[in-house]
């Protein structure tokens, strides 16, 4: 059974271990990470099921990746020291992996070993005080409706599990938010996260899929496809999304949202 879902920023600057000195910039996203990490330990999950970019991701098929255990590698960071494994939910991985393919979904299964800053962060925020199993997907180059289909056909497998799930969807927003920021400055940035906000307070799922590409790409974003595939996951699910922040102190948007379940 679902019991919590969340779209979270993955960027390495909410680690005091690798940028001290940023820390007090980013202190709303600090903030509504360390909420939302009560609201998961209150949930009780069993596993978690993390949307965002792996290290292996294809352009035609999305991944789930299984090993066991999953280590993560910050030293790219320069964090040298960060420790932190995982164990694989083996039964969920097969009872997904099943039941995807039945529906017709493209799944690979992939097997990193070493897992990269884009599922390190929001983890380490996030399970501190949890002892939970891990399910590692990633997105891919398929279209906005190919994702949420696919978090479609993950609610039917996910929902028939005895275990307490929760899915966390995570990506930074956009990169072109200013003319320092890593992607420079773009008009379609900063409209595309106004947008994202206001159909995610909405939970306006026809306002999501018919986001125009072009604004998509030029936004140089990491977030809107984890989300399609949570619109999907949620859909027909009874939410009231809550925006905990958004801030973007250097040029990237940052979004926190819980999505609470009635």
């Amino acid at each position: 059974m679902l019991v919590f879902a969340a779209l979270t920023p993955n960027t390495p600057l909410l680690l005091p271990s690798i940028s001290k000195e940023k820390a007090p910039k980013v202190a709303q996203t600090t903030e509504a990470m360390a909420e939302l990490a009560r609201e998961l330990y209150a949930t009780h999950p069993d596993t978690i099921v993390l949307i965002s970019s792996q290290p292996t991701m294809y352009d035609d098929s999305f991944s789930l990746n299984l090993s066991d255990p999953y280590a993560f590698d910050l030293k790219a960071f320069g964090d040298l020291g960060f420790e932190k494994k995982m164990r694989p939910d083996i039964m969920l991985v097969d009872r997904l992996q099943r039941s995807l393919r039945s529906q017709g979904q493209q799944l690979t299964l992939t097997s990193d070993v070493a897992l990269d800053y884009a599922t390190a962060i929001p983890l380490q925020l996030l399970t501190e005080q949890l002892d939970v199993q891990l399910l590692p997907l990633a997105y891919c180059g398929r279209s906005a409706k190919d994702h949420f289909q696919f978090g479609q056909a993950l609610k039917d497998a996910l929902f028939d599990s005895n275990k307490r799930i929760a899915v966390i969807a995570s990506g930074d927003m956009s990169h072109a938010l200013t003319s320092d920021a890593p992607a420079g400055f773009h008009k379609d940035g900063p409209e595309f996260d106004a947008k994202i906000q206001e159909l995610v307070a909405q939970k306006n799922t026809a306002g999501l899929l018919q986001l125009d590409e072009s604004l998509v790409t030029n936004a140089s974003e990491r977030s809107y496809k984890p989300l399609t595939m949570l619109f999907g996951l949620l859909e027909r699910i009874s939410v009231n999304p809550h925006v905990l922040s958004y801030e973007a102190p250097f040029g990237v948007g940052y979004l926190v949202v819980n999505f609470v379940m009635r």
